[in-house]
């Protein structure tokens, strides 16, 4: 390889070490990308691929951004998932001897940014650390940079448990030591489609120790000093507005695993991956930012304490029923800005005047809002009001320091207020006063020279100047003009006078362009010394933002408030939520559900399309509602506080694991039966339909007879197994329920209506009617179907057809003449076995492979 220039050596040395970033460079008014990062970059940007040489016939790859605009351009790789290192220049090039100094200020990652237009205003930006310890423990821990969250999550039973839980947060990037195996990583990167880190060495910074004082299980210490070590190497600042450590006790919050939210929607939408259609659109009514990220954040934290669960319900009915009181609320709320994002940016130091002054104008309406909260009779609204703390002392130093209207940039002036400064306003003084001097000049100058077109200007390179047309050169008095400058048509002088005002002016306006920008730091700093006032502010506001949008939905829908039992659930009039939003005129029909502790399985039949699975869904997302301390839809509803909530509903492939819609659904029956409890809640639509008909009856009977059996979880289990049905007989806690269906002249109609008892028919036919399928195809269906319930054989209009489901099981060879002389042994041998099997010591699937030899036997 040819010889470097120094610049080239320079770069080259920073590159080391950042190689998994691309190196923006600054060289004069651009960031510089070479080799393999300009390659890329080129691409990923779309911008023109160049090349420099190097002295040595060579040439090296290169493109570049100017950096007045490089924030775009930084936005659209840290979305796609890369890491920007900025390098900058770090001594005066005035005075640097050789290549002037430079270095990486700031390492900007899909986890750690903190620019305003990178961020989603009601999302968080969580960066994670993953830390795996011998005993088998995992410990989690979440970063919000942009509002100094910090939470900490021990996981003690396995990787599934550690899958599930990144998968319900918002991470963009996951810290991890590069110890962790393979096979682990490669999932993480697969199905979390996150950023992955690296950090190895783990040292605790004594600065910070106040941040970790509630930490007393050195598994935490060591995964937070991860994620802490990495952050304080990227940002390379101070993090003043980091808060203490939050443990996450996951026992103290339902649990809902990544199956159940993707198949819930709770906060997008399995199709379109977008928040119209989930619960959290139909529960925003937040006004301010911040309220909308803790409405998120609660939502994915349902509550198991009952009284928190009852306190927050008493807010809630406490502004459902004060309507003008809560509309003042909200109308105060929308001149609150983000103040938990503004303190963050106060305390990183990329905070400009204007967000300074968003900041005084929410902080004024903190009075007026605590007056409001005063008037409610509920003593926690009470107590939310007296925890709104105004700080009086930051509205009044930004009242008296910053102008009302200042500009974007905090280095070129026009943001400090007249009279907060002495010297300042010296500078200011003269600097106007000699722009005064400067104008009179100009009139005294014309009348004494009688050139009506003299005019005195200012540039940067010649500063003040007077011109004169050549036509009007001859009317100058001799010696007292200074050529300065010689223009196509004029010439430009100085005079002894002019010289001497130009110094002063523009002495003051540079002086007072600097002191102006020291004053507004210190501005900023001393607001620094307050943030966790500011912190705890942001967090008082943005409950009261959220428990007023459950007051707003509740009333705007008609929630009504729950009751909690321990017994049973009983819910009259129950509706979805997200669907009969949808739903134009009012026409979602309501149904009643009942479990208790004498029918604690609903085994639900009925037609495709007849609302089964948005039955099963309303359930849980009422008790998910109602665990989060809102409303919910029904017209009356006694809940049961809900420890987990396992759910198998819709039918999807899981391309990226490599796992068929049968593996999937299995594996989330089995994670469901595998961790329910009493307590919780078990919703299963359509057990077994990816495998045989009797495959999937065995499987589908076998996981109702375990669950009701060994689990004694509250259960909705839906199926088109009509033969299932007849378990209410021997499942004393079984019972039928299902969705009424109406045939009318050849045509289904749905009514929606759930009834006790079986189904009569599944409708499938009528279904694909309505799809629009071929007439002849229906026809032809039909027959089928007509010949198979009476039991004759339906034959093929052309040639055979080959089935088109295999079983799950392996298949063996259809029995011989000599065989079938067995039958009378075989079938007693099936009866004996049946007896003897102890269901209760067998798993689902042990009970599932027995089954299923039995019936192969039963069937010689």
């Amino acid at each position: 390889m040819a010889k470097l220039t120094p610049m080239m050596e320079q770069y080259m040395k920073i590159k080391a070490d950042y190689k998994d970033s691309f190196l923006f460079y600054r060289l004069g008014d651009f960031y510089e990308m070479f080799y393999d990062d300009a390659i890329k970059a080129a691409r990923e940007l779309e911008i023109t691929l160049t090349k420099r040489g190097n002295g040595n016939s060579e040439s090296i790859p290169m493109c570049g951004v100017p950096y007045h605009s490089a924030e775009n351009y930084i936005k659209t790789l840290i979305e796609k998932g890369y890491k920007v290192a900025i390098c900058e220049q770090v001594e005066d090039p005035k005075t640097a001897k050789g290549v002037v100094k430079r270095e990486v200020v700031q390492l900007i990652t899909p986890g750690t940014v903190m620019e305003s237009n990178m961020l989603s205003e009601s999302e968080n930006n969580y960066i994670a650390s993953l830390s795996h310890f011998q005993d088998g423990s995992f410990v989690i821990v979440y970063n919000d940079l942009s509002t100094g969250e910090n939470r900490i999550a021990l996981i003690s039973h396995g990787w599934d448990a550690v899958i599930h839980e990144l998968y319900n947060q918002p991470i963009r990037e996951i810290v991890i030591s590069s110890n962790l195996p393979e096979s682990l990583q490669t999932q993480l990167k697969d199905r979390l489609n996150v950023t992955l880190s690296y950090q190895n060495e783990i040292t605790f910074n004594a600065e910070y120790r106040n941040l970790s004082e509630n930490l007393n299980d050195e598994r935490l210490m060591k995964g937070f000093s991860r994620l802490l070590n990495y952050i304080q190497y990227t940002q390379k600042r101070s993090l003043d507005h980091l808060k203490k450590a939050e443990v996450i006790e996951l026992k103290d919050y339902l649990s809902l695993d990544m199956y159940s939210k993707r198949n819930l929607e709770l906060t997008e939408t399995i199709i379109k991956k977008g928040k119209h259609g989930s619960l959290l659109w139909v529960l925003d009514q937040t006004v301010t930012a911040m309220g909308s990220r803790m409405l998120k954040k609660w939502l994915e934290r349902p509550l198991l304490d009952r009284q928190r669960i009852e306190d927050r319900l008493d807010m809630v009915e406490g502004l459902y029923q004060s309507f003008m009181e809560r509309d003042s609320i909200r109308e105060t709320l929308k001149s609150v800005y983000d103040l938990e994002r503004l303190s963050g940016r106060i305390a990183f130091g990329n905070v400009n005047a204007r967000d300074l002054i968003q900041l005084k104008h929410s902080l004024e309406r903190i009075p007026e809002l605590k007056i409001i909260l005063k008037q409610f009779e509920q003593k926690e609204i009470q107590e939310l009001a007296d925890s709104l703390i105004y700080p009086e002392h930051i509205v009044e130093l930004l009242e008296a320091g910053i102008v009302d209207d200042p500009p974007t940039s905090i280095k070129e002036g026009s943001i400090i207020k007249d009279g907060y400064h002495e010297t300042l306003d010296s500078y200011r003084y003269a600097s106007r006063n000699g722009k005064k001097w400067i104008a009179e000049l100009e009139q005294k100058e014309k009348q004494e020279t009688n050139i009506k077109s003299l005019k005195i200007g200012y540039n940067r390179v010649f500063g003040y100047y007077i011109e004169v047309t050549k036509a009007n050169l001859h009317l100058l008095p001799e010696g007292k003009y200074e050529r300065k400058q010689t223009l196509t048509n004029a010439e430009r002088f100085i005079t002894p006078e002019l010289k001497e005002k130009e110094q002063l002016i523009l002495e003051a306006e540079e002086k007072s362009v600097e002191l102006e920008y020291q004053l507004f730091i210190e501005i900023r700093d001393r607001i620094k010394e307050h943030i966790p006032e500011l912190q705890h502010l942001a967090d008082v506001v943005s409950q009261i933002d959220v428990l007023q949008a459950f007051a707003t939905v509740s009333e705007k829908n008609n929630y009504k408030r729950p009751t909690f039992g321990d017994k049973q659930l009983h819910i009259k009039n129950g509706r979805h939520p997200v669907v009969e939003q949808v739903m134009k005129d009012g026409l979602y029909v309501p149904n009643d559900i009942s479990l208790d502790e004498n029918n604690n399985i609903l085994l639900i039949t009925g037609p495709n399309m007849s609302g089964k699975s948005t039955y099963m869904r309303q359930l849980a997302l009422t008790v998910i509602m109602a665990q989060i301390g809102c409303f919910i839809p029904t017209d009356e509803a006694e809940l049961i506080i809900f420890d987990q909530i396992f759910t198998r509903i819709g039918a999807a492939d899981d391309l990226v694991s490599g796992q068929s819609t049968f593996m999937v659904e299995m594996l989330e029956a089995n994670h469901a039966i595998s961790n329910a409890t009493d307590k919780s809640l078990i919703l299963l639509d359509e057990i077994g339909r990816g495998t045989s008909t009797y495959d999937g009856m065995a499987l589908a009977q076998a996981i109702v007879e375990y669950i009701h059996n060994n689990i004694h979880a509250k259960t909705l289990f839906s199926t088109h197994y009509h033969e299932l049905t007849a378990l209410e007989q021997s499942l004393p806690r079984l019972k039928n329920i299902h969705v009424r269906a109406e045939e009318h002249e050849g045509n289904v109609v749905f009514l929606h209506q759930i009834n006790e008892g079986a189904a009569d028919k599944s409708y499938g036919i009528h279904v694909a009617k309505l799809a629009n399928l071929p007439d002849l195809l229906i026809e032809r269906a039909s027959t089928i179907l007509q010949e198979l319930e009476t039991g004759n054989k339906a034959e093929p209009t052309t040639e055979k057809l080959e089935s088109g489901q295999l079983s799950f099981f392996v298949e063996e060879e259809q029995p011989d003449e000599k065989q079938k002389e067995n039958v009378t042994n075989s079938k007693a041998g099936v009866l004996q076995s049946l007896k003897e099997l102890n269901l209760f010591d067998m798993t689902p699937m042990e009970a599932m492979n027995e089954l299923y030899r039995l019936q192969k036997e039963a069937k010689k």
